[in-house]
């Protein structure tokens, strides 16, 4: 077991001399991994950072105790964020990812050949640089020219932008510590700004099982700056009840491709799982119905 800086944190502990991790960022759930090996494990200006090599889901990601993406899974979530969005607007040229350091996001939009520009502005600089160099799986090691890594605070960087980007992406962890403005309806509304007249974004927006009233909320916060939302869904099994919600607002209708554009080389989105991401589950049309 290698790791750099101060002792681990209380959440990776010893039960039997067998290493885990232990979410306990919940009053009514903790989930457990068992833990092959500590990869790196570093406090930043902004939270703890660690990349742990797991029995079950390879390397992770882990902030603050609380997993991010994974080497198993990390794809469903970052290819659900970029492609269903690029898909509705066929003609994106500017992009801009807020958040997303483990640069999953970055690396699927990088599949693009239209997009021109790619600005991601991720807070924490330590985590691109940890997982550029130790979790390759969802990083790809990203090197390509058109991607921008700013280091700056996503919130304060939209403001003053106007009719800049095309799609933007909110890839923002929990509403909790350095990522709880990004749910703001101020900050919504900045993104509204920064966006061109063709503009959509789209954030992740939670668990519908687990932060419903999270969901609703954020729904209710685009609907009043967009006239078009749509909420989507996937299957991501380190995330808190599996299926996990995206918000996309835009400017203009939606018009769904009568031919996708996908690249041939995704694991998880195809043409199919596009079309049919749109179809919610009762409970959850009934509750944005509300």
């Amino acid at each position: 077991m290698k790791h750099q800086g101060n002792a681990l944190p209380p959440y990776v502990h010893l039960d039997n001399g067998e290493l885990w991790l232990t979410e306990d960022d919940r009053d009514n759930l903790k989930i457990s991994y068992r833990i092959k090996e500590v990869i790196f494990a570093e406090p930043s200006d902004y939270q703890h950072v660690m990349i742990l090599d797991s029995y079950d889901f390879g390397r992770m990601l882990v902030l603050d105790g609380v997993v991010q993406t994974t080497s198993i899974d990390g794809h469903i979530y970052n290819e659900m964020i970029t492609h269903v969005p690029l898909q509705l607007h066929p003609e994106a040229k500017q992009a801009l990812i807020i958040g997303g350091g483990d640069c999953g996001a970055a690396r699927e939009a990088a599949k693009y050949d239209r997009l021109e520009t790619i600005e991601m502005v991720e807070i924490d600089k330590k985590v691109v640089h940890a997982c550029k160099e130790h979790l390759p799986a969802v990083s790809g090691n990203l090197s390509d020219p058109r991607v921008k890594f700013i280091y700056d605070d996503g919130v304060a960087f939209v403001q003053g932008k106007e009719g800049v980007y095309n799609v933007i992406m909110i890839d923002s962890s929990d509403p909790v510590g350095p990522a709880e403005a990004l749910f703001s309806s101020e900050f919504y509304a900045n993104v509204h700004r920064a966006l061109k007249e063709d503009g959509l974004m789209v954030c992740q927006s939670q668990s519908p099982i687990f932060h419903l009233d999270i969901l609703k909320r954020t729904y209710r916060n685009i609907r009043e700056l967009f006239p078009h939302v749509l909420v989507y869904t996937a299957v991501v099994p380190t995330y808190p009840g599996g299926m996990w919600s995206f918000t996309i607002g835009s400017k203009r209708p939606l018009d769904f491709p009568a031919q996708t554009t996908i690249p041939n080389d995704t694991k998880y989105v195809n043409d199919a799982v596009f079309r049919q991401c749109f179809s919610l589950p009762e409970f959850l049309r009934s509750a944005l119905e509300e």
